[in-house]
């Protein structure tokens, strides 16, 4: 009897969450569509943080957005298009800022190398001698 009763909570607390974010339609917003808008939009930001943060904000995005892309493909009339629409935004921004930011990181890693080239490169032995 108690397992009935929790199992009916649990189903009306889903659709009360399906209601509260359905349109007049009976639509849904696509699942982690404005997660994908904002990471996307945040891997553009930190693009230049070296590399690092914006390349992995960027991949989050795609992969949620290639995930969420599948489940609006499934059943189009379910989702707002809106949400859609914010999800192809978001996807697009990841795309950009995961470019960006392995740019970046390919611009870091060249600096690296050529000032470490270019340390090897001097007296050090004859600089320590004047000492």
């Amino acid at each position: 009897m108690e397992d009935n009763n929790l199992s009916n909570q649990a189903s009306n607390q889903g659709q009360n969450v399906n209601q509260q974010f359905s349109n007049q339609f009976g639509q849904v917003p696509v699942p982690n569509s404005a997660a994908v808008l904002v990471l996307g939009i945040l891997s553009i930001v930190f693009c230049f943080c070296y590399g690092f943060i914006g390349l992995v904000l960027g991949i989050i995005a795609l992969v949620l957005a290639g995930k969420a892309n599948a489940i609006y493909k499934s059943n189009p009339t379910n989702f707002t298009v809106s949400s859609f629409n914010n999800l192809k935004a978001g996807k697009i921004c990841g795309i950009i800022g995961t470019i960006l930011s392995a740019l970046m990181l390919v611009y870091v890693i060249v600096v690296f190398f050529i000032i470490g080239a270019a340390m090897t490169g001097l007296p050090w032995s004859q600089m320590m001698k004047g000492h």
